[in-house]
């Protein structure tokens, strides 16, 4: 049933007796699912490990897991920015995915069924998604998030006709370090914790499986191909259960844009200071330039996102306010408000994981809409902000 070609996507390793083959895979390819049931028919396997972490099981195996979703909690917790960009990331796939007639990660569910109906051992070896993100999100600095954000939304729905032959060459690398590889210069800088942090990670896990006194004799392992020659190097050198802790460790608040942030504030907040002691009439005009252009952008940020009416002039009135305390940023606040005045409906989280890959839906679909409403009002208030600046900084010196 395979080819030349499905067989070199196969690598088999020995670790304590117990035989691991590696089967890579591209995420929304047919061929990859015919070479996951080809494998899995050979007999051989007394247990199927995965590339998903706990939480990526679980959405891939239920579609019901976005009603339990919190998005007050969400903004209020500032994971924003993470799930933000979760949803880019299943757009994209789903995108792909439709141009070829393929679920996303339907290689991966198809192992998962394979695995219960023949009675196997499954597990999991991939690390959490937010450990990823967040550790990639540490990486990049503040006009690279930007970027990163705003190619991630664009490249959802802008792109040639793409083909299953096309789809097949992914298999050169993990889904998600093909998708990033079109971003530029935003891929050096998180390529270590999207690729090769996996690698040792995952090889890390089934090394653990291999190594328990209930360890399994055959390992079967789903992974992206991307991930192949680096799992093949790291179990030349198999990481240490600490090593595997450490990568599952995610990073420290980034005290740099805290500090940056209270930088601005100092400085606007002294450019006030300045033009109030040369006059009154001064002072508060700079106060009018800060609200009106730090506001006005937000506000123009959340109108984009077709935020309801109060919740574009909370974006007014929180983002000068907001811009001179970097604990709290104005589009939590504007999501916030948004979530509260127009609650998402029971519909709009059952159509999520369709809706995600129309661009126009973007709009309409309550959930969707209150991120796209947060990303917005904050980039308007960011870009308000270093405008404003500037125009006060030239009215005092200019």
């Amino acid at each position: 049933m395979t080819t030349d070609t499905d067989e070199s996507l196969v690598k088999t390793v020995e670790v304590n007796g117990c035989k691991i083959t590696l089967v890579g895979t591209a995420h929304v390819s047919h061929k990859s699912v015919e070479l996951v049931e080809a494998k899995v028919a050979e007999g051989a396997y007394d247990c199927i490990a995965v590339e998903l972490c706990p939480p990526r099981y679980k959405n891939l195996t239920n579609n019901d897991w976005w009603k339990n979703l919190d998005i007050y909690q969400v903004l209020k917790q500032g994971r924003g920015n993470l799930l933000l960009i979760n949803l880019a990331l299943s757009a994209y796939q789903r995108r792909l995915a439709d141009k070829v007639g393929i679920e996303p990660g339907r290689e991966m569910s198809r192992a998962i069924e394979l695995a219960e109906e023949n009675n196997l051992r499954l597990e999991v070896v991939d690390r959490d998604i937010s450990t990823t993100l967040q550790r990639m999100y540490h990486r990049v600095t503040f006009w690279q998030k930007i970027k990163l954000f705003t190619s991630l939304i664009a490249s959802i729905f802008v792109g040639e006709e793409v083909t299953e032959d096309q789809i097949e060459g992914l298999k050169e690398g993990d889904m998600l370090h093909s998708m990033l590889e079109e971003f530029g210069e935003v891929l050096p800088s998180v390529k270590a914790v999207l690729i090769d942090e996996r690698d040792v990670y995952m090889v890390g896990k089934l090394a653990g499986l291999a190594q328990a006194p209930d360890a399994p004799k055959s390992i079967l392992a789903t992974v992206g191909a991307g991930h192949l020659p680096g799992m093949i190097k790291a179990f030349e050198n198999i990481p240490e259960p600490e090593v595997v802790e450490q990568l599952e460790q995610k990073p420290p608040p980034n005290r740099t844009g805290y500090y940056i942030g209270w930088g601005i504030a100092v400085v606007v907040l002294s450019m006030f200071f300045v033009g109030y002691s040369r006059s009154p009439e001064m002072g508060w005009d700079l106060v009018v330039t800060w609200v009106v252009i730090n506001g006005g952008m937000s506000a123009l940020g959340a109108a984009i996102a077709l935020a309801h009416p109060l919740t574009i002039l909370s974006a007014f009135v929180a983002a000068p306010i907001t811009s001179l305390n970097p604990t709290i940023g104005a589009g939590m606040v504007v999501g916030i408000v948004e979530s509260l005045i127009r609650k998402p409906k029971v519909s709009d989280f059952e159509s999520i994981r369709l809706d995600v890959a129309e661009w126009g839906l973007w709009w309409k679909n309550g959930v969707i809409r209150v991120f796209l409403i947060f990303f917005l009002a904050n980039l308007g208030s960011a870009v308000g902000t270093w405008v404003a600046g500037f125009s006060i900084a030239s009215k005092i010196w200019g």
